[in-house]
């Protein structure tokens, strides 16, 4: 289990994190949202070793993190932490071998993660000579060669086209299936919602929600609907007890439902409008989650 336990960081009079708690179990994929300066980076530095917590630990199968541990992390900076000037497959082999890998196993950590990132023409090219989405490839491949215990990934998928995207994916995935506790942060939210088993959403400094999808789901207050009546004329739903019209268009009506709201007298309302195409609960988005538990933080 890898846990983040109390973490408590300031810079001056700026209180970055104020108690930040969540855990990730092995074999599992936690995605790590908030909007830019939530405190994100500031976890996973302070999980690297790279800053230092003014209270709170992080913790690897019950102990805390040290310098032996975090060799056992793959971890990705959402800076580019490359040698712009060394080739390709020199630094990953570089990068396996600091990891504690053999010469062998280093070569053929190489090979693979080249060939399964898209990487295996640009071998022997420098670094800077890449394009920013290869670049990322080649950061993604240096978290990944040494064969860590743990994942932590900060931003992993900026800069990737649809084809590294799902390369990418289907290595995490593959991770997790060996066992692998994986945590990455991500503006990607439709991403997050595709891969991950569970969230946390970090707010000024504090998670203001986690759990699965379907739990913070569960969590919402209200319940919404779809509604479609095409001959409806607009504002149709205004007046009907305890319905709150979220969007409208053309017929097409989501609808908010406070909890003692009957499902049933909104059919009616609509029956009474013409006839109903659609009428089903609608799940909200996690963007809409996530808008939802920052804005009431």
């Amino acid at each position: 289990m890898l846990e983040f336990d109390g973490l408590v960081k300031s810079y001056g009079d700026n209180q970055v994190l104020q108690g930040v708690s969540f855990s990730v179990a092995p074999g599992q994929m936690f995605g790590f949202c908030g909007s830019n300066g939530a405190g994100k980076t500031t976890t996973m530095r302070i999980a690297m070793g790279l800053a230092r917590a003014d209270a709170g630990q992080v913790r690897w199968q019950g102990r805390p993190l040290d310098d032996a541990s975090r060799r056992l992390i793959g971890y990705m900076p959402e800076e580019r932490g490359l040698y712009p000037k060394m080739k390709v497959a020199e630094q990953l082999t570089y990068f396996a071998r600091l990891h504690g890998a053999s010469s062998a196993e280093a070569t053929r950590a190489v090979d693979e993660w080249t060939e399964r990132l898209g990487l295996s023409a640009k071998r022997g090219e420098r670094v800077e000579k890449l394009s920013l989405g290869n670049q990322q490839r080649v950061q993604l491949a240096a978290a990944l060669v040494s064969g860590p215990e743990v994942l932590i990934l900060d931003e992993p998928f900026s800069g990737l086209d649809p084809v590294g995207v799902d390369s990418l994916a289907d290595a995490l995935l593959e991770r997790c299936r060996a066992g692998v506790p994986v945590v990455f942060s991500s503006h990607q939210l439709d991403l997050v919602e595709r891969l991950c088993d569970a969230v946390g959403i970090l707010a000024r400094g504090r998670i203001v929600a986690s759990g699965t999808v379907a739990e913070l789901r569960a969590r919402e207050g209200g319940r919404q609907l779809r509604v479609v009546v095409p001959a409806a004329p607009a504002g149709w739903a205004g007046g009907v007890p305890g319905v709150r019209v979220v969007s409208e268009q053309r017929g097409d009506t989501v609808l908010d439902l406070a909890p003692d709201a009957d499902d049933q007298v909104v059919l009616a309302a609509a029956l009474r409008t013409g006839p109903v195409t659609h009428f089903a609960r609608r799940e909200p988005s996690l963007v809409e989650l996530f808008r939802e538990a920052v804005s009431a933080a």
